[in-house]
């Protein structure tokens, strides 16, 4: 269960961070999608045992499962993550 958990957030981590590469280059807020990049690596394993290993805490899984529902909520509703993706379109002629 353990290594179906962490391949859940592997892929959680991939999408979060094309999220954060997405709001960063293609909007009118560049340090939004900085900070998703940020966060995302949370979700990364060596990020995640590195941060076990340094800090005198370890994030748990809940913690994880409600900053991944902040970051769809934000990328979703507030973050207009669909018209981003229409103007990355525009841009790459797709």
């Amino acid at each position: 269960m353990k290594k179906f958990i962490d391949l859940l957030f592997l892929v959680f981590g991939i999408i979060a961070t094309g999220i954060g590469l997405i709001n960063t280059f293609w909007g009118n807020d560049p340090f939004y999608g900085i900070f998703i990049l940020i966060i995302s690596s949370i979700y990364f394993p060596y990020t995640n045992n590195l941060i076990q290993k340094k800090l005198p805490f370890s994030i748990s899984t809940w913690t994880k499962i409600l900053i991944a529902l902040f970051i769809f909520w934000a990328s979703l509703g507030v973050g207009e993550l669909f018209d981003k993706i229409e103007m990355m379109r525009q841009t790459f002629n797709m």
